[in-house]
């Protein structure tokens, strides 16, 4: 079994729900404090220790090539200004990890997205993270399922329990509970109703996949929006191999939901060591009745 050493960042979706803000600039770049959401979620592979990220571009996501990119103009500036503080905070960003970029042509789903990585991975295991999914966590959350990888040897996919009026949000599985939040999945279905949902267990946008994926998303059907959905491939993967869904420790921010947005700035900005103290004093200072 080898190690996971490669993680896909899908980034060509339109961000339609951050409208006008992403009307010129990507989603992913919306800043959670002083942070774009990919770096966050860039750190979070980094930390555990992934080597190398493949970003699934579209049409008008330059903004995040250029964000991991070197800026000699900007660093140039930086230096001649001895704002050395700033320096080492953009070059931190340029030399964080190798990344390659492929481009996704139409937004024509999830799977379709992960599929077009298929040459830049290769013949091996790969994680997936979607930046949609922010997870604050003491162990990385994509790191928690990579070891649960190397003890099991099966695909694995983040889960989480949500409330059952939800379950048309999300992508449900069933199956039966193991040990150390280990979930045997059975079955899944695409952001079923909540009379129809089979467990409460939605799928979040963490998962350690193999290689064989791949020809299983050149085989799947586009739905009736003709999108290639991920969980359609993963339900036949699951006829051919085991999938394990994990519980991960940790909170998750929907960073793709306004609300979610604003609940994960709030919190993030609290716990920081220069802004927590004074954020903190200024909340209360609200009236919120």
């Amino acid at each position: 079994m080898r190690s996971v050493r490669v993680a896909v960042f899908p980034a060509a979706g339109l961000g339609t729900r951050f409208l006008p803000a992403t009307k010129a600039q990507p989603k992913e770049m919306l800043p959670l404090v002083d942070r774009p959401l990919v770096q966050y979620v860039v750190e979070e592979a980094k930390a555990a220790g992934i080597e190398r990220i493949v970003i699934v571009t579209g049409r008008g996501k330059n903004a995040i090539e250029d964000h991991f990119d070197t800026s000699f103009e900007l660093e140039k500036m930086l230096e001649e200004r001895g704002k050395d503080d700033l320096l080492a905070i953009v070059r931190e960003v340029s030399d964080l990890i190798p990344v390659s970029y492929v481009r996704q042509k139409t937004a024509l789903g999830l799977g379709h997205a992960i599929l077009q990585a298929k040459d830049l991975v290769g013949q091996e295991p790969f994680a997936v993270l979607l930046g949609d999914d922010i997870v604050d966590s003491k162990v990385p959350c994509i790191g928690q399922m990579m070891q649960v990888y190397e003890e099991r040897g099966n695909p694995v996919i983040a889960i989480q329990e949500v409330s059952p009026s939800q379950t048309q949000q999300y992508g449900i599985v069933a199956g039966e509970r193991e040990t150390d939040g280990i979930v045997r999945i059975t079955g899944m279905v695409e952001k079923p109703a909540p009379e129809k949902a089979p467990s409460n267990l939605a799928i979040i946008g963490r998962y350690i996949l193999p290689p064989e994926i791949f020809d299983v998303l050149e085989e799947t059907r586009s739905d009736s929006g003709g999108e290639i959905q991920l969980t359609s491939g993963l339900a036949t993967l699951l006829e051919r191999q085991p999938i394990d869904g994990y519980l991960f420790e940790g909170k998750r921010y929907d960073a793709g939901d306004k609300l979610g947005f604003l609940m994960a700035t709030v919190e993030f900005a609290l716990k920081r060591k220069d802004l927590g103290r004074d954020f903190r004093q200024y909340l209360r200072t609200l009236d919120l009745s």
